[in-house]
């Protein structure tokens, strides 16, 4: 093999090196834009989740009042 041969070689596996690599780093960059997307819309779930969780707790809080008075207002049966 003669040194333009050598050189021919040594580029294109350069060549191929570097379009692994240009491919990888595309790939790379659309892993993290779904990753981030992803990272964004359960972000945005958790959000309202925690909405929903308030809401529960205040529903239960209205719930044990109304409990809470039906029970006084047995007890004042019972005791007349």
């Amino acid at each position: 093999m003669n040194a333009v041969d050598q050189e021919t070689d040594s580029l294109n596996t350069l060549e191929e090196r570097i379009q692994q690599a240009v491919q990888l780093v595309s790939k790379l960059r659309q892993e993290k834009d779904r990753a981030l997307q992803e990272a964004a819309q359960a972000r945005a779930e958790v959000t309202r989740l925690s909405e929903e969780v308030k809401v529960l707790h205040s529903e239960r809080k209205q719930v044990r009042s109304r409990i809470e008075k039906l029970l006084g207002q047995i007890d004042q049966l019972s005791v007349g």
